[in-house]
This record gives C-alpha cells, sequence and structure tokens, in this order.
C-alpha cells in the first residue's frame, strides 16, 4: 500500500509539474504572441516609413528630370542668344545706312539685309512692334518724353529710336522709345 499510496502522490505531483508546465507554456505562448504583435506592428511602421521615403525620392528624381529636361530646351531656344544680339547691331547699321547708298549700290545692300533679316527669322527673333502702343515699362524702355498734341496720344509711344527684339518670346533687347506726356 506504500507504493500505491507513493505512486498515486507521485501521479498527483506529475499532473501538478504538467499543468504548471502547461500554464507556464501558455504564459509562454501568449507572451510570443505579445512580441510577435509588437514585431509585426514594428515592421509595418518601418515598411511604411521606408515606403514613404521611397516615394517621396521618387517624386524628387522626377522633378529633377524634367527641370533638366526643360533646363536644356531653354537652353537649346536661346543657346545663341549672344550672337543674334551682336548680329542686330549690325541690322541696325543696316537699316541706317539704306537711306544714305547711291542707287547702283543699294540693291545689293537691300539683298545682304533681306539675308539678315531672314536668318533673324529663321532663328526665332522677331521684331517688337512698339509705335502707337501704350507705354508699358516691363516691354519698353523710354528714352525721352514730350509733351502730348492730343489728349489720345497721352502715355503712348510716338516714335521708335531702336528697335527691340524677341527671341523665341524672350525679350533680348527693349525698344527704346519716346513717349507723349
Amino acid at each position: 500500500m506504500k507504493d500505491t499510496n507513493k505512486n498515486e502522490e507521485f501521479e498527483s505531483l506529475e499532473n501538478d509539474l504538467n499543468i504548471e508546465n502547461v500554464t507556464n507554456d501558455q504564459i509562454n505562448d501568449v507572451n510570443e504572441n505579445e512580441d510577435s504583435a509588437n514585431l509585426a506592428d514594428d515592421l509595418e511602421k518601418k515598411f511604411e516609413d521606408l515606403n514613404d521615403s521611397y516615394l517621396r525620392l521618387h517624386a524628387e528624381f522626377d522633378n529633377y528630370r524634367r527641370r533638366t529636361m526643360k533646363e536644356k530646351a531653354d537652353l537649346l531656344k536661346t543657346g545663341n542668344e549672344k550672337a543674334i544680339i551682336g548680329v542686330l547691331s549690325i541690322v541696325d547699321d543696316f537699316e541706317r545706312a539704306l537711306p544714305n547708298i547711291p542707287e547702283d549700290a543699294k540693291e545689293g545692300v537691300e539683298l545682304i539685309y533681306s539675308k539678315f533679316q531672314n536668318f533673324l527669322a529663321q532663328n526665332g527673333v522677331k521684331e517688337i512692334d512698339s509705335l502707337g502702343e501704350l507705354f508699358d515699362t516691363d516691354k519698353h524702355e523710354a528714352i525721352t518724353t514730350i509733351p502730348a498734341q492730343s489728349e489720345d496720344q497721352k502715355d503712348k509711344i510716338i516714335d521708335c529710336i531702336q528697335k527691340g527684339y524677341t527671341l523665341n518670346d524672350k525679350v533680348i533687347r527693349f525698344p527704346k522709345v519716346i513717349v507723349a506726356k
């Protein structure tokens, strides 16, 4: 009987230990579940942060690419601006010389002048028409003002001393004008 009691006691202790082990295992499982849930939350937050960083970097690169393409296009459009500005002074000299050239040489000079005009037009240069328009400080350079002969001439351009030009819609030389006040 002693043996049976001992066996029963042993089994009882063994059951208690199993219950404690099961309880400890369950506690460990709960802790592991909490840790894995926290880990999953941390990983999800890190993923969102990295994804956001990636999207921002991608958008920044797209903006950079567009900006550089626009700058290159603008450079191609106005890259010859300095050369064109140099040619404009020659065109001005032709315009001043044409009325004073003898008739026998006038035809050749007019031919050269028209070639200059065609060259400028092919390269996107346009003359700014300003005679009779209202004076605008953003578009014209006033050399002097004179009294207006009538009320409708007031603040209008009555004479153009030097022509203005645009290169692909960018003003490269403002017209120098006389304004009626």
